[in-house]
């Protein structure tokens, strides 16, 4: 029997006829597993995950190995996207078993949940040292049935050590100049000049340090900063990673020249990528970043809005070669020979040099993936834009990746943030709805009537598992760029609630750390509690930003408070390892810069009052927050006090409720927000 079938994760439901008998992570599995004496094989991937599909195919679509998992095991399988918390607990422990980590990710437990046996893809055949799956089924069931206590003690050893695993989080004490300046060394030291990014193969776009570098080039005027993010982001937007057709970054490069990605596509990557690209452009003036932010905003809107006006989790890497192989990348790569077919020889020849591509290829069977490798300029751009949407059309044509359709509260809030602010900034009201719509569907469908947050929802349906902490951060955020970029004291309003919980259900009243589960969630063998960024900024930082620039919003020293004991750990982890903390370090050039406030004041229809709102969320000072509205708005507390200047539309730029002399000119408005901290 086969419970998946009505579960909200695409991933689970991939599993649903599978002949192994799975469980979704529940009580009612670990009770059976008391029950039948049996451990339980825990299985965590997700949908796009290339080889969570290469073992399925291999093992649990396998009658002999499915037979032998449900005579000897329970069988839960985990959607790590719908459960994080469970992910991080068991990744740590494979993590500090193995010393690496990676999906599908196979953990044996006993019926008490507790881990004793780990490992990540496991083939049908033993090969390369590695033994085969079968092996493992044998050996960790021959452990159960003849060393029961060895197993009971190994597991529990295993879990003590997992509890006792704090980090220092140092002296709660905000960091300063000189942990930033320390940051920026580290992030010198590991860049790589010759290709942009950081460390080597494989690479994976670093958009939250690009933030710090951008906000602390904004600050300090540091030349090598603002260098690194526009390099970085050079080299990416003229790479493989970035689809030069139809826009949108994949997951990240197999190699250091960011040639060939791993090719699925994650809306948080581009999420976050399409904003860190408007705002170089706002630094910058830069037209490819102009571009890349836009198409970008596009393929969100394009490829992976749902009927709901969320945003979907993914495309999958893999799709049919038009074979009936399902092969990685095929949707994307192209041959000299495919591109005289759609395009004749001569244009064919254009974009050969045009997109890098050569007879024997950059990746597999003789397929290039598209490149800019030289410059643009010496290409004519009507041509260009032509062979563009030719092969774009035929591209259409292809068997599609799959589409994990599951919606994430915490990644629609970066996509609501990204959308927004692209929107605003390069009046496209299009984006701008697209946000809001987004925002409804958290609102409507996600949010419960006391302002807790579900994890998922799918096809309209909300998915049964609790927000944890970066969905409360990551959709405050979304809500607070929201106000922002509308002046509708509404999503202030709406954040306001989701960041009392953030106080309330996931932060240390003593420390002030945060906990990546609320005090009244599930409980595990241990309560996540993790300040690095990985993929997306942690739940940590995210929080911490979210409570400063809601802080900046209402004067709510509470959430100011919160913000500041936050950032303790980015004193003590940034200067020590600046690339996974990167959002944690654009948050702390936020608060070293005030964050400002920036109250603009006037009739919403008045072309006054719009060109200073432009020139207010154009501004560059780190985390700056920008109301608009008339004087005296109930909804803004930003505008309280703040008077037209002689009957005209006026601007204020704050700190901490202290403002400036109000402006009515959009120049002197850009210059005060030039982001210098003067």
């Amino acid at each position: 029997m086969n419970r998946l079938a009505h579960e909200t994760s695409p991933y689970l439901l991939q599993h649903a006829d599978n002949p192994v008998q799975w469980w979704p992570w529940s009580a009612e599995a670990f009770d059976e597993a008391r029950a039948s004496n049996r451990p339980v094989l825990l299985s965590v991937g997700y949908s796009s995950c290339h080889w969570c599909h290469v073992m399925a195919h291999e093992s649990f679509e396998d009658d002999a190995t499915a037979a032998y998992l449900n005579e000897r095991f329970v069988s839960i399988k985990v959607d790590r996207e719908e459960r994080p918390d469970v992910d991080a607990v068991y990744m740590e422990a494979v993590q500090a078993a193995t010393g690496q980590g990676g999906w599908p990710m196979t953990v044996f437990l006993t019926p008490d949940a507790e881990p004793f046996y780990f490992g990540t893809y496991f083939p049908p055949e033993p090969r390369h040292g590695m033994p085969s799956f079968r092996q493992v089924l044998e050996g960790v069931s021959s452990a159960w049935t003849d060393r029961r206590d060895e197993v009971a003690e190994v597991a529990g050893k295993i879990t003590r050590d997992l509890a006792e695993r704090e980090m220092s989080f140092g002296d709660s004490q905000v960091p300063g100049e000189e942990e930033l300046a320390g940051a920026l060394l580290g992030l010198t030291r590991d860049y790589d000049a010759a290709r942009g990014g950081f460390g080597g193969a494989p690479k994976f776009p670093p958009s939250m340090v690009i933030e710090f570098l951008l906000r602390h080039h904004a600050r300090t005027g540091a030349e090598g900063a603002l260098q690194m993010a526009v390099d970085t982001c050079e080299r990416m937007a003229r790479g493989g990673l970035y689809d030069q057709l139809g826009g949108g970054f994949a997951r990240y490069s197999v190699d250091r020249e960011w040639v060939v990605p791993h090719f699925e596509k994650m809306l948080y990557d581009n999420a976050l990528l399409c904003r860190v690209y408007a705002h170089l452009w706002r630094s910058t003036g830069s037209e490819l970043a102009r571009r890349v932010a836009l198409e970008t905003a596009d393929f969100l809107v394009r490829e992976l809005r749902t009927n709901e006006g969320g945003f979907a989790s993914a495309l999958d890497a893999d799709s049919d070669d038009g074979t009936g192989r399902h092969v990685e990348g095929a949707y994307y790569v192209w041959t000299p020979a495919q591109l005289r077919e759609v395009l004749g020889d001569a244009d064919a020849e254009l974009a050969v040099q045009y997109f890098g591509v050569t007879e024997e290829g950059t990746f597999e069977e003789g397929a290039s993936v598209l490149q800019l490798p030289q410059q643009e300029g010496v290409f004519d751009a009507e041509k260009v834009a032509s062979l563009r949407e030719r092969l774009l059309a035929a591209r259409a044509g292809r068997p599609a990746p799959g589409r994990d359709d599951k919606v994430v509260a915490a990644w629609n809030g970066l996509a609501v943030a990204a959308l927004a602010e692209t929107g605003a900034y390069f009046d496209r009201p299009d984006l701008v709805e697209a946000a809001i719509g987004a925002a409804d569907l958290l609102v409507r469908l996600h949010m419960d009537d006391r302002a807790r947050l579900a994890r998922t929802s799918k096809d309209g349906r909300v998915g049964a598992h609790a927000g944890v902490l970066e969905d409360y951060a990551d959709v405050a955020e979304g809500f607070l760029a929201l106000t922002s970029v509308t002046g509708e004291g509404v999503w202030l309003e709406f954040a306001g609630f989701l960041l009392d919980h953030v106080l309330a259900q996931f932060t240390d009243s003593e420390s002030g750390a945060l906990y990546d589960t609320a005090a009244d969630a599930e409980r595990l063998i241990r309560r996540p509690q993790d300040p690095t960024d990985n993929a997306t900024p942690s739940g940590w930082s995210a929080a911490a930003g979210a409570l400063l620039s809601y802080a900046a919003q209402t004067g709510a020293e509470p959430h100011r408070t919160a913000a500041e004991r936050a950032l303790g750990v980015v004193k003590a982890l940034g200067p020590r390892a600046p690339r996974f903390i990167g959002w944690g370090l654009a948050v702390a050039e936020a608060l070293l810069d005030g964050p400002r406030e920036v109250a603009v004041v006037g009739e919403g229809s008045d072309p006054a009052t719009t060109a200073l709102r432009r020139a207010a969320l154009l501004g560059t000072a780190p985390g700056a927050v920008v109301a608009v509205g008339v004087p005296e708005s109930d909804e803004l507390p930003l505008l309280s006090g703040r008077p037209l200047v002689d009957g005209k539309p006026a601007a204020y730029v704050c700190r901490n409720f202290a403002c400036d002399a109000p402006t009515t000119d959009p120049d002197r408005l850009r210059t005060a927000l030039n982001g210098r901290n003067v």
